[in-house]
């Protein structure tokens, strides 16, 4: 008895963390009567989780914010009204915007893990500067 318990002790020991995988919307208008935002705007996720965009309404698409991504990471770039999953295996900050919909604000950012850095806001166009700085702020950087 004894051994079956230091054995199922250790499997679960051993066992690794099950990845989840998180859903955002792409969306014209939300609940609250925002326009054209992503829902969630923000997220924190755990390394080795995935998320997955859902071309909820038509004319959106998901990108990564380049020059404001954690070194070593290549990014993506979804077509419009196109589903993108993307797994994300390192701590960071991983900004992401709408192309055609970026002045508007449609910005947002996952949180994988607990960061060394927090990047500096970007290269953004009309209100997508300001909406980042609110999500870092709410990050806690």
């Amino acid at each position: 008895m004894r051994f079956t318990a230091t054995l199922v002790a250790a499997m679960t020991l051993a066992a690794p963390a099950i990845a989840e995988t998180y859903e955002i919307e792409m969306l014209s208008r939300d609940a609250e009567g925002n326009m054209m935002v992503f829902a969630p705007a923000y997220l924190e996720i755990s390394p080795g989780d995935s998320v997955t965009f859902l071309a909820t309404e038509k004319s959106h698409n998901t990108e990564t914010v380049d020059d404001m991504l954690p070194e070593g990471f290549d990014g993506w770039k979804g077509k419009r009204d196109e589903e993108v999953t993307v797994t994300f295996d390192a701590p960071g900050y991983y900004p992401y915007k709408c192309k055609p919909h970026e002045a508007m604000g449609m910005i947002g950012l996952i949180k994988v893990g607990e960061p060394e850095s927090t990047p500096e806001i970007g290269k953004l166009r009309g209100k997508a500067g300001p909406m980042m700085k609110e999500l870092l702020a709410r990050a806690g950087s």
